[in-house]
């Protein structure tokens, strides 16, 4: 019990990526200008699909639900990491708010990994399918598709972030990250810590790869529906809409790949923290740009959108 309260009243401290006040206001410039891009660009996104009654099919429905995971995700992190860069690493942050930041940032994540694969579901569907496509898209399934996504992303952070924070922590409390990730959190642990490394890498390994071979086979068979086109305008077409959608895939899940998957005597925490930028900052700019720079109906309700200002 007295562990217990001695653990409750831990405050943990980011490590600054400089000591130097003046990179660590330029990193905050680009770490501001990143999280501002990427709320305005997902804005735009979910907004454009919103009042766009063209768009209101269940390929750009999964996409407008994407660009808000993609809000929560990264406000989930950025403003701790804003506060941290401009104090020098000197803004605590209890073990309360530590598990919070924790349980939504895997929580928004893996919710963001099963969307992807529900999207490479949806193309699947519209390739190989496109008579029936209506059919078996209905609007029904999108939403429990939608809902079903969020409540694996719940199922799988709720329980994972439980098992770290009944972790007992010492004096040890700055974390070589700038937001709470399980491998920087685990290692100021005063205790062993196999158990939860396998149970971190186990979760890990199932959420990433088996939405990965889902959307793996959905491609198999996409790309041999798309060789069957007989039309070059429709195989280029098809391989448009399906490109942007691989592109994301590619960005998310390497990089989680890379640091939830690499064995944890490999692990390196500067390696582990310029991985997380891409994925919790650039990926999350990226998203929107990917898909609207390669896809026509998107690009033209942006331009009718402007028009009306």
């Amino acid at each position: 019990m007295e562990e217990i309260n001695k653990t409750s009243k831990i405050q943990f401290f980011f490590r600054p990526f400089s000591t130097d006040p003046k990179i660590q206001m330029g990193i905050f410039v680009a770490f501001l200008v990143m999280y501002l891009t990427s709320l305005s660009g997902n804005t735009t996104v979910a907004v454009l699909v919103q009042i766009n009654h063209s768009l209101h099919i269940p390929m750009y429905f999964f996409l407008a639900n994407l660009a808000v995971l993609e809000i929560f995700y990264t406000s989930a992190i950025a403003p701790l990491a804003l506060a941290n860069l401009l104090s020098m690493g000197k803004t605590p942050v209890s073990i309360h708010g530590c598990g919070t930041q924790m349980f939504f940032f895997v929580f928004l994540g893996g919710a963001d990994c099963v969307l992807l694969a529900v999207m490479a579901y949806d193309r699947f569907v519209a390739i190989c399918y496109p008579l029936r496509y209506t059919c078996i898209m209905s609007w029904p399934l999108c939403v429990e598709l939608i809902v079903g996504s969020l409540v694996l992303g719940f199922l799988l952070s709720l329980p994972l972030t439980v098992l770290i924070f009944h972790l007992p922590f010492c004096n040890n409390n700055e974390i070589y990250h700038f937001y709470c990730d399980m491998p920087a959190v685990m290692r100021l642990a005063c205790a062993d810590t196999h158990i939860h490394e396998t149970a971190l890498y186990i979760i890990s390994f199932i959420v990433l790869s088996i939405p990965l071979s889902l959307i793996s086979i959905s491609y198999v068979f996409i790309v041999a529906a798309i060789l069957q086109i007989r039309s070059a305008e429709g195989r280029h077409r098809a391989f448009s809409t399906c490109s942007s959608h691989i592109l994301v895939v590619f960005l998310q899940y390497g990089c989680t790949s890379f640091i939830y998957l690499s064995p944890s005597s490999s692990y390196s925490p500067e390696m582990g923290r310029m991985v997380s930028v891409v994925y919790t900052f650039i990926t999350p700019i990226l998203n929107p740009l990917i898909y609207s720079i390669r896809n026509k109906e998107l690009k033209d309700a942006l331009r009718k959108a402007l028009r009306k200002f």
